[in-house]
């Protein structure tokens, strides 16, 4: 078993029914810590306590729809209230649209910002009080779309962009706090993220299958790689950075669109 890094941490993970976010979910539960997990599926985030041997009273599922300024506001009330406190914040929850600038329709865009940016913000500056009382952190999941651009995905890259600069202004805010502000920006990923964009099956798997050549390890990522960076950055052991946006891509976002 991975070592207790967070034995009594408390942590708010969002986007934790699925993909990077359940991933991230899991591995604190595994490494001792009190998780609030934010996510619109109650069940999968009730699934999560079952999976981790001696996880029994240190989850905290929280049904959300994180677009909801009253349910964003009350959700984060009651993680801060449950837990006592917080010391990790993690922004994992997002969605893609397909499109591109004129394919993309103006309330399409605005679905995107509002989730990926508006609610990560909001969660954020929420969470300043408490952070700033245990000398916490936060990490954004983000994208290598946030530093490279990619055709048909224009509100998905706008978004991602303004997560990696929120990142770093939110970090030189902070840092006086004592409080750290991170991102990660995966490459392709195998998760739900693009089906839930609009993907088939046949479509995605095609998708994942070109991963192959895009990426120059060869292969998509991993939700748990993704996991092990995150709480990596969460951790004690990164206490001397703040403001970074890790690439974890495979290589993807040094190369040229092909």
């Amino acid at each position: 078993m991975t070592g207790m890094r967070f034995s009594d941490r408390l942590a708010i993970v969002t986007g934790a029914s699925s993909g990077i976010g359940r991933a991230t979910a899991l591995r604190f539960l595994k490494e001792g810590a009190r998780v609030a997990g934010f996510g619109r599926d109650l069940a999968a985030l009730e699934s999560l306590e079952a999976q981790v041997e001696g996880a029994e009273g240190r989850l905290l599922p929280i049904q959300v729809d994180l677009t909801c300024t009253e349910d964003r506001r009350a959700a984060m009330a009651r993680a801060l209230d449950g837990l006592g406190g917080l010391d990790i914040l993690v922004n994992s929850a997002g969605m893609i649209e397909s499109g591109s600038l004129e394919a993309t329709a103006l309330e399409d865009f605005d679905r995107t910002m509002d989730l990926n940016v508006r609610a990560l913000y909001d969660l954020t500056r929420q969470a300043v009080p408490a952070l700033t009382t245990s000398k916490g952190n936060v990490v954004n999941v983000s994208s290598v779309a946030g530093t490279r651009a990619f055709p048909g995905v224009m509100a998905y890259c706008v978004s991602k962009a303004a997560v990696d600069q929120l990142t770093r202004c939110a970090a030189l805010e902070l840092a006086d706090r004592g409080v750290r502000v991170n991102a990660v920006n995966p490459g392709v990923v195998v998760t739900n993220l693009h089906r839930r964009g609009g993907m088939g099956e046949t479509q995605y798997r095609e998708f994942l299958e070109r991963s192959a050549a895009t990426h120059p390890l060869g292969r998509p990522g991993t939700a748990e790689e993704v996991a092990a960076l995150i709480t990596y950055l969460a951790s004690d052991e990164a206490a001397w950075i703040t403001g970074a946006t890790y690439a974890i891509d495979g290589g993807r976002g040094e190369t040229c669109m092909r």
